[in-house]
């Protein structure tokens, strides 16, 4: 085992879970942090993608030698949570963590309709229910705080305040049944009370739910009663309702349609085309949201043909009541009290006790404010289970103008030209005087010590000297079955630093665009020599300041002095990764295949900062009881 005994033998090992891990950035920032009683022990990470399951490996198991699970298994499946389940045993988790795909809300990118990516959130929400760590945290980027005009924030904090206390939801039921059940018609009070037995993990949800839908059609039946006979069995109205029933029902069934149309949607690329509105119109037209509202319009028509205003409105809410969220459920019976002020206050105190998880708004970080070279705004959603603090900010560990800059980061690793790779022994890097005075020495997190090292010297070291010895030293290999073989790893002293080999016409565009600082600026003097590109966006690096965020495009960066797009390493370097940490598998690929073998430089630019990282888990050893 690597890890130094007397680090550990003194220490608390709080038990971690990385979900939606990808390289590893949320690890590798965990696994940093520690204070004089506790450290993180990372149980199980987990990702769809199998070369993140590869980067893992190799890093946590055959470098620091642990015994850490890796899932490789799409969240969304129905066996995902038993596995998990599985793999972890009857170990009590204490944080989890997760970044679920982020493309559908990137402000970057075109935010399709009906991204099927938008789900993992919820996924994720099971895993927590399930679990109940004392934290857990949720990073997204910041255009997931406007999207849907804000809608899928509030749904997000909704549904975290919707996590209750299983143990405790029995004083829900007897206080309705006490205060709520008198004032409301008995059909209505069977739907609230069904509804929010669905939320407790103990109860039958597959009975609950075939009860909840005998209610409904119950009480279509005593409103058809009052209607005339002819009415009730040909009326389009009330085969309207009669169908939309069945519909909602088969819950599961347009779940599965609607996932294989917006996978289908996704694989065929159907974007910004004729096809577009037409797919969309398919899952529209299946959603809870399009059958309810026709359905609910249904019934006011059938409520103006009888005496049935009664019935009608009971199932109208009824059904309302059915595709609320807990929350939400919990305001419909905050209204029924509004006349009863003592009677509110007590389930207010009530519901207090019953949330499992507390939040308020989520948090937005800037990368920079902890020491990474790189200004790359996060959201996160930091959930408290309710027995511990409630955590508000990450507070930043370095100031404005102790921020590292990207010269600080870089100036070691200007060894490699034009389709080159670094050499098995280090090269003396060549240094550029004018630059020179950013460099400053530093603690781990960033903070300025004389007796501290040089932000690229921590990165050479690594820093998690503090806790391990490596058992094998770094190595690379291109997929799982070298792995198998030890023959085939390769060792050298810096990995994942090499360039593209590229021809004189893009070298001298490279040099043009950055002399002038950008494309545009350079506009002029590329048509001039006939050096235009099609491809718009360069970002020439700013050596005095931060990179912007890291994306996961190699040549969307060009060195600030090389006159080259960024390499792997120098952009894990500008996310904070130390240089023994080693991306595997391919470098980087290109069409539709980097959506499935993720390459090097996308594991890089989707990582999360690991110093950031860090931040966050240091905060949470603070508040962690």
């Amino acid at each position: 085992m690597s890890q130094k005994k007397d680090f550990i033998s003194c220490r608390k090992g709080i038990k971690y879970l990385d979900l939606f891990a990808g390289a590893g950035g949320f690890s590798e920032g965990f696994m940093q942090a520690y204070t004089d009683d506790k450290y993180y022990d990372l149980c199980l990470a987990s990702d769809i993608n199998e070369n993140s399951e590869l980067t893992h490996r190799v890093r946590y198991n055959k470098m620091l030698g642990l015994d850490t699970k890796f899932l490789c298994q799409d969240i969304i499946e129905d066996s995902f949570l038993p596995n998990l389940l599985k793999e972890i045993g009857n170990q009590e988790i204490d944080v989890i963590t997760g970044g679920p795909s982020c493309q559908s809300f990137s402000l970057a990118g075109r935010r399709k309709k009906l991204d099927k990516r938008d789900d993992l959130f919820f996924h994720y929400l099971k895993v927590i229910k399930a679990l109940r760590p004392k934290y857990f945290v949720m990073e997204n980027v910041k255009g997931i705080l406007t999207k849907d005009e804000g809608r899928i924030k509030e749904r997000i904090i909704r549904e975290i305040r919707s996590i209750i206390d299983d143990m405790k939801i029995e004083q829900l039921f007897v206080f309705l049944n006490d205060t709520l059940k008198p004032i409301l018609p008995p059909v209505v009070y069977s739907s609230i009370d069904m509804r929010l037995s669905m939320e407790t993990n103990g109860g039958n949800w597959d009975k609950t739910w075939r009860m909840y839908f005998d209610n409904l059609d119950q009480q279509l039946k005593e409103l058809t009663r009052k209607l005339p006979y002819s009415i009730s069995k040909s009326n389009k109205f009330v085969n309207t309702v009669r169908h939309g029933l069945i519909l909602l029902q088969m819950k599961k069934q347009r779940e599965d349609i609607r996932r294989q149309v917006i996978q289908l949607k996704t694989m065929a690329h159907i974007d910004n085309d004729i096809f577009m509105d037409d797919y969309n119109t398919i899952v529209e037209t299946i959603s809870d949201e399009q059958i309810l509202d026709k359905t609910i319009e249904a019934i006011g028509n059938i409520a103006k043909m009888g005496n049935c205003e009664q019935e009608a409105e009971n199932l109208k809410t009824s059904l309302e009541i059915l595709v609320t969220t807990f929350d939400e459920c919990i305001d419909f019976i905050k209204a029924k009290f509004k006349e009863h002020k003592k009677t509110l206050n007590n389930f207010e105190a009530l519901m207090n006790e019953i949330r499992l998880y507390k939040i308020q708004e989520p948090i937005v970080v800037l990368s920079s404010n902890y020491g990474v070279p790189q200004n790359r705004e996060r959201v996160l959603f930091i959930g408290c289970r309710n027995d511990q603090d409630l955590i508000t900010e990450i507070p930043a560990t370095v100031t404005e103008r102790e921020k590292v800059k990207v010269y600080e980061a870089l100036w070691d690793m200007d060894m490699v030209g034009n389709g080159e790779a670094a050499a098995k022994e280090y090269k003396k890097p060549h240094t550029i005087e004018k630059y020179e005075y950013v460099k400053l020495r530093r603690r781990l997190q960033g903070e300025p010590d004389d007796r501290g090292l040089l932000f690229s010297e921590w990165s050479r070291i690594g820093r998690l000297g503090h806790r391990f010895i490596f058992d094998e030293e770094p190595f690379y290999v291109m997929n799982m079955s070298e792995l198998e073989d030890v023959e085939k790893h390769q060792y050298m002293e810096l990995f994942n630093h090499q360039t593209s080999q590229q021809n004189d016409v893009v070298k001298e565009r490279l040099r043009i665009i950055a002399k002038h600082g950008d494309y545009d600026k350079a506009k002029a003097e590329l048509k001039e020599k006939g050096l235009e590109s099609q491809k718009r966006n360069y970002t020439v690096l700013n050596p005095l300041g931060q990179s912007p965020t890291v994306c996961t495009m190699p040549d969307d960066f060009i060195h600030y002095a090389a006159y080259r797009p960024t390499t792997v390493r120098e952009m894990a370097r500008l996310q904070s990764f130390d240089d023994s940490f080693v991306f595997q598998g391919k470098r980087q690929t290109g069409g539709n295949n980097r959506q499935k073998e993720i390459p090097q430089y996308t594991l890089v630019g989707n990582a999360v900062p690991p110093l950031m990282a860090r931040a966050i888990a240091n905060t949470l050893l603070e508040h962690i009881k």
